[in-house]
């Protein structure tokens, strides 16, 4: 039998290190920097504990849904024409994105101060949020689904654009080294081997940006966009609360059966490239 004793000892470790002065000073920082946002944000304890009965409220006063069969038949053919909206402005995004991509890519048909100025003009697309764009395209081109489907399709551009540049400089460079070799040019090593190589990652990006479309049209109608977003506004500016929660209730539906769809998709896709 072993003796007690002789099992050597080892040091237990500290559950958390002890920080540094630069690391306290670091942490401190961070939590002063979290407690001004939510002073800023007007975060108020006593706001979040009488919400309840007002949420309890709402909920009793848009109970059952509206569910009658005219404002189904309504409502449904505005969910259609925000799915319409997604899907055109989607699949328009998706096409223009490419040769976006191309220029912004470092290292394959364009030159550095391209590729940065792409990147830059993208990044820009990318912060302005979807539902701005819409209030743009509105002024532009007046209401409508088709200015919503304006604004979905620079925000595809300004999602996939970045996303397919990165893919294709991700992609395996041995097929257009190989072609380079030989003294193909940069256009059609891009074409044949590139692309090609990047295209599983194209389809993976495409979907999601499908999935985003979707989300953001069905809020599009708040600014006049078109889609089922004004028959929320409608219903919450009438008090009309059951029919509110019938259109979020299918956007919500809607919404999950697209990304389920996405989802199986792009597992499939994966899998067949395995």
């Amino acid at each position: 039998m072993t003796d007690a004793a002789t099992i050597p000892r080892t040091a237990v470790p500290a559950r958390f290190e002890r920080p540094s002065a630069i690391s306290f000073l670091a942490y401190a920082g961070g939590l002063v920097l979290i407690l001004w946002c939510l002073a800023g944000a007007g975060f108020s304890v006593e706001k979040v504990v009488t919400s309840p009965p007002r949420f309890a409220d709402f909920a009793a006063r848009a109970f059952p849904p509206n569910l009658s069969p005219d404002v189904l038949a309504r409502l449904g053919w505005k969910m259609v024409e925000t799915l319409q909206i997604a899907f055109a402005g989607a699949v328009l995004g998706v096409i223009l994105s490419l040769p976006v991509a191309l220029l912004a890519a470092r290292g394959l048909i364009a030159g550095a101060w391209v590729n940065q100025t792409v990147r830059v003009l993208l990044g820009f697309v990318r912060a302005v949020p979807d539902i701005a764009w819409a209030l743009v395209f509105v002024v532009a081109v007046g209401l409508g689904p088709f200015a919503g489907m304006l604004a979905i399709v620079v925000d595809t551009v300004g999602f996939c654009g970045r996303f397919f540049a990165d893919d294709m400089e991700a992609a395996d460079k041995g097929p257009a080294e190989s072609l380079t070799a030989t003294g193909a040019r940069r256009i059609d090593v891009v074409a044949c081997a590139t692309v090609p190589a990047a295209m599983p990652a194209f389809v993976s990006t495409a979907l999601y940006a499908l999935e985003k479309a979707v989300r953001s049209s069905t809020i599009l109608g708040l600014v006049g966009a078109g889609g089922i977003g004004i028959e929320l506004k409608v219903g919450f500016d009438l008090f009309d609360y059951p029919t509110a929660l019938t259109v979020i209730l299918m956007i919500a539906v809607v919404v999950i059966g697209i990304e389920q769809l996405s989802g199986y998709a792009r597992t499939r896709i994966i899998g067949e490239q395995r």
